[in-house]
């Protein structure tokens, strides 16, 4: 709210009195007026609340001596009116026939005063010798304590909206507006029964979670140089942790497991799918084409060919939207969540989850201070409280990227083509405020 707006407060209409006669011959100026006067005692009743002041703006008489001060006497009408507009007429006050000396205002210039019409009351018996009071004007505590007043009312009033993320898009077919909300409504409860156990790993006897660490921030380097789609390299991990969960593998064949993942992930998302003797090169020739076969075999039928589930890209590109983020808040939530991907602590969240917490990390840590606007709440159904404490972890992460031997994340969002994202600064206070 305009504090400053004129219309916001009502103009104090100053009430005239005539002179004491033309008894001295002295020119009167301006028009005849008719005895129209708001007594004191009204005007502060009218302020509601405000105690009676007895501090007013007085109108004082002028000598004959002193009646003109200039041969032009300035027309009040030019002047510009604000809402503490406060005329004073002043001169020197001897016991001789006194006349008030009035401004050149003609009938147009009163129609500022016209909205609110003037009542008539009783003239007060007061002398020329003592001053009469014209209006009582406000003093600076009252505004201000007024202006307080009506800034907690807005701050009460004043609701962040929501924003309907998807009216933009209600021309694009590609955008499916129309029944959008059911696809999400069936992604979450399909990401349940899509989800591991975050305990899977103690049913395998040969392969621990640092050795499915080291498997995976090498497919992040695969994927990279193959520039494939972000959606193949979170499909691969979901289908690598899925298949592990069921099956027992051994160590050397583990790097097999995660190229007959991605090269399902690719036949699923790719249009231009890599060869069979592609994955068998960059296994340094480790593994023929027949037991990638035979892998890709045993993998289809252990999924029982289910590899259309949730992931957390499609809720990140979700949840990016109703933050309406940038590139730069894309690339780093990007990065985070890949830096999520490694970890195998990170498997007991939920991928809706782990989506929203990463791009509250990446508001965090772009804006220096905490953000989740209603409008993430609403499409996201997680509280900034629910995702502190994901967040914090994903910041650790984040201040040991660069360290360590696990590090091809951090080297691929190093490049100019992702912005050199893993430059950025983490978002420490985070993990400082935390009790």
């Amino acid at each position: 709210m305009d504090l400053s707006d004129e219309n916001n407060f009502g103009l104090i209409k100053p009430t005239t009195s005539q002179g004491g006669g033309n008894e001295m011959g002295i020119r009167k100026f301006g028009v005849e007026i008719r005895h129209k006067r708001r007594a004191l005692s009204a005007i502060n009743q009218n302020l509601a609340g405000a105690p009676s002041y007895p501090c007013v703006v007085n109108k004082r008489v002028l000598l004959e001596k002193s009646v003109i001060c200039d041969k032009n006497p300035p027309n009040l009408a030019q002047r510009p009116i604000t809402r503490t507009f406060a005329a004073q007429i002043t001169s020197t006050h001897q016991p001789h026939s006194q006349e008030t000396k009035k401004p050149n205002l003609s009938d147009k210039d009163f129609s500022i005063w016209e909205d609110s019409p003037i009542t008539d009351v009783e003239e007060d018996k007061t002398t020329t010798d003592q001053p009469v009071a014209m209006f009582l004007e406000q003093t600076d505590g009252v505004l201000s304590e007024k202006e307080q007043m009506e800034e907690v009312e807005m701050e009460d009033i004043f609701e962040e909206p929501i924003m309907d993320i998807d009216s933009f898009d209600a021309k694009n077919p590609l955008a499916v507006v129309d029944y959008v909300e059911d696809l999400y409504a069936y992604y979450r409860k399909l990401e349940n029964s899509s989800r591991v156990s975050p305990n899977y790993m103690a049913q395998q006897f040969d392969v621990n979670e640092k050795m499915r660490a080291i498997l995976i921030d090498w497919l992040v380097e695969v994927h990279y140089k193959f520039e494939l789609r972000d959606e193949t390299l979170f499909l691969t991990v979901n289908l690598i942790d899925r298949f592990l969960a069921q099956q027992s593998v051994v160590r050397k064949k583990l790097q097999l497991v995660g190229l007959v993942a991605m090269l399902l992930a690719c036949k699923y998302e790719e249009v231009s799918v890599p060869v069979v003797d592609d994955l068998v090169f960059i296994s340094d020739k480790a593994y023929s084409r027949t037991e990638v076969l035979e892998m890709e075999k045993l993998m289809l039928n252990t999924l029982q060919f289910n590899i259309s589930v949730p992931t957390p890209y499609v809720f990140l590109k979700r949840f990016l939207k109703a933050a309406q983020s940038d590139r730069k808040l894309e690339l780093l939530s990007f990065f985070l969540i890949e830096l999520c991907l490694v970890e195998y602590e990170m498997l007991k969240f939920p991928s809706s989850f782990l989506a929203a917490a990463a791009i509250y990390t990446a508001q965090c840590t772009l804006y220096g201070f905490k953000q989740w606007s209603k409008t993430c709440v609403w499409y996201s159904n997680y509280s900034e409280d629910q995702l502190l404490e994901c967040s914090r972890v994903i910041v650790s992460y984040h201040q040991k990227a660069a360290t360590g031997k696990l590090t091809g994340v951090h080297r691929k969002y190093c490049t100019s083509k992702f912005g050199y994202t893993a430059k950025c600064e983490p978002a420490h206070f985070l993990v400082e405020n935390q009790q």
